[in-house]
């Protein structure tokens, strides 16, 4: 599967080294564009274009998903997917429908309840008893697409947002190459 990765944080990066170490040819990743950090204001990669660079992986960073040029460069690559973990930017149609199997997201709670960012503060704050992952085909609307799967896991008493960061990324990773087409 030659598979076009796009994500930004920390809870991506298992996903990444999943896919490749699962031997699917990632052919580039995409992530945010690199930011100033600390009183140098020196950039900083994200930790998704860590990996990727550890990887030998060519990264891409478009200001913006929806620029012609960068749906052009995109193109390129010639995808069977696009999977898209917690990336940071909505993306066109043009995008969406570029792949043979089109663009899947993993999304760190039970869609529909918690669309958008923060899913995993969401479901504490609102004391939810179970949190989980979906797993679904994307389309232009803010986490809206058609589902494929969804796991879920109990919240414990113990749990806060590092742990059920930490749970929620691996059992994404998991369930992701259960559902990815081979």
């Amino acid at each position: 599967m030659r598979v076009v990765f796009m994500g930004t944080p920390d809870f991506a990066v298992g996903t990444l080294k999943a896919i490749i170490e699962a031997g699917h040819d990632v052919a580039a990743v995409v992530t945010q564009p690199d930011k100033p950090r600390g009183r140098s204001k020196s950039l900083v990669f994200s930790p998704v274009k860590e990996e990727a660079v550890a990887h030998g992986i060519t990264v891409l960073q478009p200001e913006r998903a929806r620029d012609e040029a960068f749906v052009e460069e995109l193109r390129t690559y010639n995808a069977d997917v696009i999977v898209v973990v917690a990336f940071g930017q909505l993306l066109p149609a043009s995008i969406i429908n570029m792949p043979r199997y089109g663009c899947i997201n993993v999304h760190a709670s039970i869609l529909p309840k918690y669309r958008g960012s923060a899913p995993i503060q969401w479901c504490l704050f609102n004391n939810d008893d179970v949190t989980g992952v979906t797993i679904m085909y994307m389309d232009e609307g803010m986490d809206t697409g058609d589902i494929i799967e969804i796991k879920e896991i109990p919240i414990l008493e113990s749990d806060n947002v590092g742990t059920l960061h930490d749970k929620l990324s691996i059992l994404g990773r998991d369930l992701l190459l259960e559902v990815l087409p081979t």
